[in-house]
């Protein structure tokens, strides 16, 4: 959102907008002094940040399952972490990376690479958090199973270890919301929202009925931020009339 402009000023377009808190990616080639300073001088929240994940240019998007890259992995997560404190974030999203054709060294990699990053996490008290993403936005992106995802964290069983919930994944992985809401209940660490297929505006013509969706996360005790992980049809500020549409606040 926002991404009509520069990333250093979406800080305060997000408050002028009525936004209280935002999250980002991480803010690539951006001096990390002139990211706090924008985010400080807006006087807006940061819930979560991803991590840094090597050159998007060159594809790359994290190293948690690569093996033979724990030094890089490393490496991120510990800057991630030293960004994440001065913007003071709780959430940081630990990227997998991309895999044409994952083996048992991917898994062991992504474990281990994890329960090393859980611990930390737990002293900095910043929950992590793993997504599964859809081959259709991101072919051979490691992490593209749910199953998987729970396994994972079920067995690092770290407190700092959670589920991120993006439901426009979550459909085109899957579907079967309801379902999944109820049986992920107790691994979910943060949510994000967009239509599917499309990935706009909730409201917008889709797969998913968002007010019933979002009923549905509130029944099952869901009470945290939800992310607005969606591409604005339109303006970003013009798209947010769904909120008021369906009887929420920002």
């Amino acid at each position: 959102m926002f991404l009509e402009r520069p990333f250093l000023e979406r800080y305060q377009l997000a408050k002028n907008a009525g936004f209280k808190a935002v999250e980002s990616g991480f803010p690539y080639g951006l001096n990390p002094d002139d990211v706090v300073a924008a985010k400080k001088a807006a006087g807006i929240d940061q819930v979560l940040l991803n991590i840094y994940t090597g050159d998007v240019g060159k594809g790359e998007l994290g190293f948690a399952a690569l093996p033979g890259q724990e030094k890089q992995f490393k490496e991120s997560i510990n800057q991630t972490i030293d960004l994440g404190k001065r913007l003071k974030v709780k959430k940081i999203h630990i990227m997998a990376g991309k895999v044409e054709q994952p083996t048992s060294a991917n898994d062991t990699a992504y474990t281990n690479n994890l329960k090393y990053a859980s611990q930390i996490l737990e002293k900095e008290n910043i929950l992590g958090l793993i997504e599964p993403i859809n081959p259709y936005s991101v072919p051979d992106y490691y992490m593209n199973s749910y199953k998987k995802a729970v396994k994972v964290i079920s067995e690092i069983s770290s407190p700092n270890l959670k589920l991120m919930l993006d439901i426009f994944h979550l459909q085109m992985i899957r579907g079967n919301v309801t379902n999944a809401i109820k049986d992920f209940t107790n691994q979910i660490g943060h949510v994000q929202i967009a239509q599917a297929p499309n990935r706009h505006e909730p409201e917008h013509s889709g797969e998913l009925n968002y007010q019933y969706v979002l009923k549905t996360l509130e029944e099952h005790g869901y009470d945290d931020w939800i992310g607005l992980e969606y591409k604005p049809a339109n303006s970003t500020v013009d798209g947010l009339q769904w909120v008021k549409n369906f009887g929420y606040s920002l």
